[in-house]
């Protein structure tokens, strides 16, 4: 796509729409409509190369059926069902996809459409056995498409989302299993980058291999992969269930300007912080439904104010990241709890009353949905508990007055027998000092 979109184009869906529009591509070269449309003929590869690259893009699920395995291509009322059982803002995905092919089909696709087909139709088979099928392409519906695609088969290696032909058929094991991970082609110097399969578990001729798609709570895994493992379920041992809360420095806040300073400049190397930010809290066998220090941080920082804003001070501001990292206040410490718990109490209303006496669901994609919302359900229950007990003990904790007045040596009662200078009392007038 290189002078096509934009130098530095960088779409609300990220690297996944940048991947969905590749594989797009390679979808419109296999066009065999008649029209001549075939996307852009790069990158250039060997016959034998370009041979197994069509017959995996040719075995790729159908929108059909993708439609049936993915949330993203699930009918409107079977998303909203989705959205009213977890706390993923699933709605912004969804308008993150059509808000990217949008600009696309205005600003690339639409304006050359001897390129970018809105639909190909591809071969799938072979000789007499071969059929033709027809596909979105580049339109909002093959765009949306192609995210599921790539959300569903795509591998973080060597910090990068890739999607590795082949080796993306690989189904998910939750114990016996590895993340892929990199790894070199060839055993000469100059050997190729590569990804590295490597069983969990010794293998016979015939043994299926496995991989592990990585820590995730279920709802990202339904919405990545289309289904939930048992790892991810209220039921079963091990792995993390969790849910997301919001939380903003809000408008309103008469500091508003001198906390997004803070978060801005002065929180992390690496980045600065939005004034919106979204925690996962967890539940499942082991946890205690602590909620993330780095969102009590947060919230101590988007909360400070009243006596305690002296710390927003210039004098400060380069310190105040690491106070808030501690009780700053016994209010500002209430208020931050109070957060979670309204927070929580909230996530909990917006969803969707759990089915009365385990009745058996026999609608998969309802299943999925009640899977989410029973593990989200116990881990905002379990953080709510947790806080709720936090909120009891607030006058037990040490706060940054204390903190100071210890680190200057001034936290104990005063005696005169404290009041000492080199061993002598001090006394009006005893000080040698020329005036």
């Amino acid at each position: 796509y290189k002078n096509v979109l934009p130098e530095g184009y960088d779409g609300w869906t990220g690297d996944v729409g940048l991947l969905a529009m590749l594989l797009l591509n390679e979808m419109a070269r296999l066009n065999i409509d008649g029209s001549g449309s075939k996307g852009i003929d790069l990158p250039s590869r060997k016959e034998g190369a370009q041979s197994l690259m069509s017959a995996w893009v040719a075995s790729l699920p159908s929108p059909d059926e993708m439609s049936i395995m993915h949330p993203l291509m699930w009918e409107e009322d079977d998303q909203e069902k989705l959205q009213s059982s977890s706390t993923k803002n699933i709605y912004r995905l969804l308008d993150d996809i059509d808000d990217d092919s949008s600009w696309l089909d205005e600003k690339v696709w639409g304006l050359d459409r001897s390129t970018f087909p809105e639909t190909v139709k591809i071969q799938l088979g072979a000789d007499d056995e071969a059929t033709v099928e027809e596909r979105p392409c580049f339109s909002a519906d093959g765009f949306r498409y192609a995210v599921s695609l790539v959300r569903s088969r795509s591998f973080f290696v060597e910090s990068s989302l890739r999607l590795l032909p082949y080796l993306d058929y690989a189904n998910h094991d939750d114990f016996n299993a590895n993340e892929l991970r990199s790894g070199g082609i060839g055993m000469l110097w100059g050997s190729a980058k590569g990804a590295l399969l490597k069983s969990g578990k010794p293998l016979k001729a015939g043994d299926e291999i496995r991989i592990s798609y990585g820590p995730k709570g279920p709802a990202d895994y339904l919405l990545d992969h289309g289904f939930v493992p048992p790892m991810c379920r209220t039921s079963a041992s091990g792995g993390a269930i969790t849910a997301e809360l919001s939380f903003n420095v809000d408008d309103a806040d008469r500091f508003r300007d001198d906390k997004m300073d803070v978060l801005e400049y002065e929180t992390y190397d690496l980045a600065p912080m939005e004034p919106v930010q979204t925690f996962d809290v967890t539940g499942g066998p082991g946890s205690t439904g602590e909620p993330d220090p780095a969102m009590i941080q947060f919230l101590r920082l988007s909360k400070l104010g009243g006596k305690d804003a002296f710390l927003l001070e210039s004098i400060f501001r380069k310190e105040v990241w690491g106070f808030v990292s501690e009780p700053v206040s016994e209010d500002n410490e209430r208020s931050a709890v109070t957060a979670v718990i309204e927070a929580c109490q909230n996530a909990l209303s917006e969803m969707m009353e759990e089915e009365e006496g385990g009745a058996i669901i026999a609608d998969e994609k309802d299943r999925l949905c009640s899977m989410v919302r029973a593990s989200e359900r116990e881990a905002l229950d379990r953080t709510l508990v947790y806080v709720k007990q936090e909120e009891t003990a607030l006058d037990l904790k040490e706060y940054y007055q204390q903190r100071r007045l210890k680190s200057l040596g001034l936290d104990s009662d005063w005696s005169p027998e404290d009041d000492t200078s080199f061993g002598g009392p001090r006394v009006p007038g005893g000080a040698d000092y020329d005036w």
